[in-house]
Formats: C-alpha cells, structure tokens, sequence
C-alpha cells in the first residue's frame, strides 16, 4: 500500500514584468535540500538550484530561464515566505559606521519590485540610430564575478542583452548578429553614447526594500537599502 502524499497548499502572484498572475506553493523539503547542496558550491551551482525551485514551485509553467533577473529574485522571495516564514532577522551594518550590526526583522511580504518611472528599454543613441534592450535573466550573470566586474563584462553583459539595433527604416535582430558584430559596434560608440545605455541597467525594476536603523548606542535614526535577492538572506 502506497504511502500517502500530502497536499501543499497554493497560492497566487503577479510577475513584476508582465503583471501575469501565477500559482505557486511553498518549498518542500526536496527543494530545501537542492538549495542547502548548492550553497556548499560556487555561486553557479546556487543560481541553478534558484532556478529549478522557482520552475518546480510554479509547476513549471513559467520559462525561469527567460524570466528577468528580477522577476525571478521576486517570485524565489515570495516561495521563500511562504515555505518558512514572512518575518526574517537580519545583522545589518548602520549606515556611516560599517562596524555596527544592528539586528533587525524584515516582512519578506513587503518586498515589491521598483519601477522607475522614467525607465525605458529604447536607447536613441543618434537621431537615426537606437538600441531596443532586453533586461538581463539570472544566466546571463553566470561567470562573471559581480565584486570585481571589469570592463569586458560590462561590454559582455551590453551585448547579451541587446535586442535590436535600429538604423533608420533599417532594425537588426540581436539574434542574427555574430558576437564580433555586436562587440565591435559597442566599442565603437562614443562614451556618452555607451553610457545612455547603462542607464538602462542603472534604473531598471530592482527587489528592493528600505529598512530603518537605530544605532545601538547614539540612537541615531538611519536607513539602509536592500537591493537584489542575497539581501534578505
């Protein structure tokens, strides 16, 4: 006689980048233990094991691999609170004085993805020529060491989130372009025009969350911001 396997409860979000509505449940302990295995390795292997809960936890009706970076970041988060708590106690340093922990509770269930309004994906970087941008997914981080990000992988990062290149009544699709092409037609643009493109990276939709500090022994009032999924762990 089979054992009996237990029903999970679901429960319903909006992905940040579309507004779809999807079902999703909590993390079981299957889950746990592909995260827990992965924390051991390379940040690889934990952005792979990101990915497989998300796929597993929304039943694999979403494409986790060209999701933004962000949308996944959100949907992993709120997985996480439903699956071992909305409330999670943080050390965080006070703003000014690095050497200060303070201890702090953080509702997971107030994360919101940021949306700046004057952000754009169509960077006109002449008046004939633009580039139409896609927002970078978790694999497109992997391999590049984020705390010590070179001139390369900023190049390496443009490119791959590329979309289209526009040139007048002519539109070149990314995906028919060869990476020689790409990097050669970045590296040939000016430095105001290479930076009008960062600023598609600089403002787009972010997990973010501010936290109000009060330093242990002057009672000063700070406030920190939490960007991106590793701070709220």
């Amino acid at each position: 006689m089979a054992l009996p396997i237990l029903n999970t409860q679901t429960f319903e979000l909006n992905i940040p980048s579309t507004d779809e509505k999807i079902k999703y449940r909590p993390f079981l302990v299957k889950e746990e233990k592909i995260l827990l295995q992965a924390q051991e390795g390379s940040g690889d292997e934990v952005t792979d094991a990101i990915l497989q809960i998300v796929d597993n936890c929304t039943f694999g009706k979403i494409n986790v691999e060209q999701l933004p970076s962000f949308d996944i970041e959100y949907i992993f988060l709120k997985i996480r609170s439903k699956s071992v708590g909305e409330k999670v106690k943080l050390n965080l340093s006070f703003p000014g004085d690095e050497k200060t922990k303070v201890q702090t509770e953080v509702d997971l269930s107030k994360i919101i993805v940021e949306m700046d309004d004057d952000h754009t994906n169509q960077v006109s970087l002449t008046d004939n020529v633009s580039v139409i941008m896609r927002y970078p997914t978790v694999k497109t981080f992997q391999g590049m060491d984020l705390a010590k990000f070179t001139a390369d992988d900023t190049i390496a990062l443009t490119a791959n989130c590329i979309h289209q290149i526009v040139d007048g009544v002519e539109t070149y699709e990314a995906k028919d372009l060869s990476k020689k092409e790409i990097n050669d037609f970045l590296e040939n643009l000016t430095q105001a025009q290479f930076t009008a493109i960062q600023k598609f990276f600089a403002s787009m939709p972010k997990l973010t969350h501010d936290v109000k500090l009060t330093h242990p022994k002057t009672k000063k009032k700070g406030t920190v911001k939490l960007q991106g999924l590793r701070s709220f762990f």
